[in-house]
């Protein structure tokens, strides 16, 4: 039944069919073996070789059995049988020699050829046999013998030599065949001629020798019949075998017999005819040959003449012997400056070694390659050439080495021009990256460095100036690297603001020029009558024992390390650094999302008072518990978030976690207070106070018992901002405190404008240590004490240090030696063990 798709009508369902009842299982059957799978067929050369062997090998056997026969056959009929048995064996030959494969069809002129061919060879033999038959009246069977045997060793003999070269094998069957039926027409003549029984021994030799000559051809032929190696065979033995076979038959006859026949003279004479013809025949080949080559010499010449390439023959002392006429209409060569001179002397002395050992090995077998080199012209100018070497010793017509000479200046001009723009930057004619990776490549195994240089404010010079200021700062930059690099340097731009140098000089000699760079690019730029001043960082990375791209992600490390340090600096790559990046990546990979996913925690350290050691307060220290890179401290937490733009979210995170935890210790009738880190960024932004306000009213926590802190060393060039927000701060109740005072003259300076309630110092920054020596604490104290401040001691890490802060006039201590940062529930417990605590 036909499906749906190709047998039903459109739209109709195929019937249905009902289902058949099941089947019982049948017996199983034994296998049957399988059977074996049928031999390919051979292909036709093989069958056709093995019926052709079969015919050849009945053909010997016919011309055994019957010169075995003759012997026991009456001797009236031995002629009679000698002339069957003769006749059947070239009737096999000739019907295997034409099942040999390889045999072509030959065209109208070559077939008359052939056939001239024959019929001079063949009543020349004829001739020959007639003259040296005994005299008187031949029997009609030598007669026909001669006849049909002349005529029959013709034929293979002229087909024997036209595939000489191209079937030896058949050439091989064919002179076989011939010997055969040469023994068995001797045997026919002997016994028509009634010659004695010992002369017909004469016939033994070309009889075994046919049957070894056809066995030998048709193996070759079996084995694969290849043609042997040389020039056709000539022409002349084919006119030159029937005059002289002719000519030496007619002298022995007159020899023997003093005189010809006229019946001798006529058969001669008919020997003549096919001879001229065949001449006459070979007269129009020679000319029509002769045509071909004057028209294939007219061709060749004006190829030669009008080609672009100067064709040099060479001798076998590599002198020139022939050149083309191209070498004097491209070239301006003349007979003088080329003919009979060594090769060699007409390319450049550079290149001439690497010319004559390329020729050398070309004349001892070598495969020939391209030969560029450059060749001196007529005018004496050198022209960049590319040669092709041909070796054509083995030609007879060439016997030379033949050169095909190429001009390639032009090309190679261009090629020069185009990896010129591909390895250079357009705007400031420096390397590119391509050319830059390209040389640290090639300077891999030797000693030097590579410099990456970062300008910091070309950015804002962009967006305040417009793209053709920054282009005008990016070319000088590129005018003071090559003035400030040495004449063996590359000088790359990677990208914007981005460049590189490969010095070969060792670490010192690198450090100094990476100084003399920030140095040189750090001087003003003038653009459009103003001064520009950008910021400098360079990294360092030796070349050796990398690769190009490791050796510059080295130096590139080194240049971001130099960059976060501060900048207008020069750093070297080290391993520590690879594990920082490392460490560094891992951070920006995993902080994005930690809020979400509740990492972040955070940890208490008391604050306590230094003369009755009761806790009056908490700082709240952020923790990051990551399941990938463990705990995170803010020293490592907070750069990386705030280069992601993050600390609005954690900030935001923390204030709500610390206020209420304070709401939380607040129930329970502690009076304490928190404080909360925040950085310059965070109080910068404005809704910091609405937040923060908000925060205290959802949690309930009365304002003055939240601390804000910042850190007196990140304040810097925002004090204003700093200043208005903490006043805004105090305005809602929060207190404020200065993290990490340095006591420096600046800082003691900036105490007079900040609106703080607390200023917190490590007495060992102050020059405070275990034994009390105070030279600036007591002044620090002092000068709070009159702005109204009141002091925390922090990093107290000794029983000493808290003491000697006692003793300087500190009313509060955070350390070690008091109290270790803890969880929530670990300093609730902490507390528990102070019930009167209730500040």
């Amino acid at each position: 039944m036909s499906s749906p798709a190709s047998g039903s009508p459109a739209g109709r369902s195929p019937p249905r069919r009902r289902p058949s009842p099941p089947r019982r299982p049948a017996a199983r059957r034994p296998r049957r073996p399988a059977a074996p799978p049928p031999r390919p067929a051979a292909p036709a050369p093989a069958r056709r070789c093995r019926r052709a062997a079969g015919l050849l090998d009945a053909a010997v056997a016919a011309a055994g059995l019957t010169v075995g026969v003759l012997p026991v056959v009456d001797a009236g009929h031995r002629v009679a049988v000698g002339a069957v048995g003769l006749g059947t064996a070239a009737l096999l030959h000739a019907a295997g020699l034409l099942l040999l494969p390889g045999r072509s069809r030959l065209s109208v002129p070559a077939l008359l050829r052939r056939v001239v061919d024959v019929v001079g060879l063949g009543l020349s033999l004829v001739f020959a046999a007639w003259a040296l038959l005994p005299p008187g009246q031949p029997a009609p069977a030598a007669r026909i013998a001669g006849v049909a045997g002349g005529f029959g060793f013709a034929t293979v003999g002229v087909a024997a030599l036209a595939d000489w070269r191209r079937r030896p094998g058949v050439s091989l069957s064919l002179l076989g065949a011939g010997s055969t039926h040469l023994g068995l027409l001797a045997l026919v003549v002997l016994l028509a001629c009634r010659a004695p029984d010992r002369a017909a021994l004469t016939a033994v030799p070309p009889l075994v020798a046919g049957a070894l000559l056809t066995a030998a051809g048709v193996r070759r032929v079996a084995r694969g019949d290849r043609p042997r190696p040389g020039a056709p065979p000539p022409v002349w033995p084919r006119v030159s075998a029937p005059a002289g076979i002719a000519t030496m038959a007619a002298g022995a006859h007159l020899a023997a017999h003093g005189d010809l026949g006229p019946g001798t003279i006529l058969l001669g004479l008919a020997v003549v005819p096919p001879l001229v013809l065949r001449e006459l025949m070979s007269a129009a080949d020679n000319r029509r040959y002769a045509e071909r080559l004057a028209a294939q010499e007219a061709h060749f010449r004006a190829l030669v003449s009008g080609g672009h390439d100067l064709i040099l023959l060479l001798d076998a002392a590599l002198r020139v012997r022939w050149y083309s006429p191209a070498g004097t209409r491209l070239f301006g060569l003349t007979d003088a400056d080329v003919l009979a001179r060594p090769f060699v002397d007409l390319l450049h002395p550079e290149d001439a070694p690497r010319a004559a050992l390329l020729l050398d090995r070309v004349r001892d077998g070598s495969r020939p390659t391209l030969l560029a080199a450059r060749l001196r012209d007529g005018q004496g100018a050198w022209r960049e050439t590319e040669s092709t070497v041909s070796d054509q010793r083995g030609v007879p017509e060439v016997g030379a080495l033949v050169l095909h000479v190429r001009d390639v200046g032009e090309r190679r001009r261009l090629e020069r021009v185009v990896h010129r723009l591909a390895a250079t930057d357009q705007l400031t004619g420096l390397a590119n990256r391509r050319e830059l990776l390209r040389e640290l490549a090639a300077r891999r195994a030797g000693p030097g460095a590579l410099l990456v240089v970062d300008l910091h404010g070309l950015g804002a010079v962009n967006e305040g100036r417009g793209r053709a200021a920054g282009d005008v700062v990016l070319v000088e930059v590129a005018h003071r690297l090559r003035a400030t690099t040495g004449a063996d340097d590359l000088v790359a731009r990677l990208v914007g603001d981005e460049f590189a140098v490969v010095a070969d000089a060792g670490p010192v000699l690198a450090y100094a020029l990476g100084t003399r760079l920030v140095e040189a690019l750090g001087e003003p730029y003038r653009v459009a009558g103003d001064e520009v001043r950008l910021q400098v960082s360079v990294g360092l990375a030796e070349l050796t024992g990398a690769g190009p791209d490791d050796v510059l992600r080295r130096a590139d490390l080194a240049r971001r390390r130099a960059a976060q340090l501060g900048r207008d600096r020069v750093d070297w790559y080290d391993a520590y650094l690879e594990e920082q990046l490392v460490r560094r990546l891992d951070l920006e990979r995993e902080l994005p999302g930690a809020v979400a996913r509740g990492e972040l925690d955070l940890v208490y350290q008391p604050v306590l008072g230094l003369t009755d050691r009761l806790p009056v307060g908490a700082e709240a220290l952020l923790r990051w518990r990551s399941p990938v890179l463990g705990t995170v401290l803010p020293a490592e937490l907070l750069p990386v978030a705030e280069d992601l733009d993050l600390m609005g979210e954690v900030g935001r995170w923390v204030l709500d976690r610390a206020c209420r935890q304070l709401a939380d210790w607040s129930a329970g009738g502690r009076q304490l207070w928190m404080a909360v880190n925040v950085t310059p960024r965070e109080l910068a932004a404005p809704d910091f106070l609405q937040r923060t306000a908000a925060v205290l009213a959802t949690h309930g926590v009365p304002p003055d018992r939240l601390v804000v802190e910042v850190a007196e060393p990140r304040i810097g060039a925002e004090l204003s901002t700093v200043v208005a927000r903490l006043a805004g701060l105090r305005s809602l109740g929060v207190r404020t405190a200065l993290d990490d005072f340095q006591a420096a003259h600046a800082s003691l300076a900036r105490l007079r404008r900040l609106p703080i309630d607390l200023l917190k110092l490590a007495p060992q920054r102050t020059g405070t240590d275990d034994r009390g020596q105070r030279p600036l604490t007591d002044v620090v104290v002092s000068l709070g004490d009159r702005l109204g401040l009141q002091i925390v001691a922090e990093e107290l890490e000794t029983a000493a240090q808290a003491d000697a802060a006692g003793r300087a006039g500190c009313r509060y201590g955070q350390g070690f030696a008091l109290a270790r940062p803890a969880t929530a529930e670990r300093v609730e417990a902490y507390l528990e063990e102070f019930p009167s605590a209730s500040r």
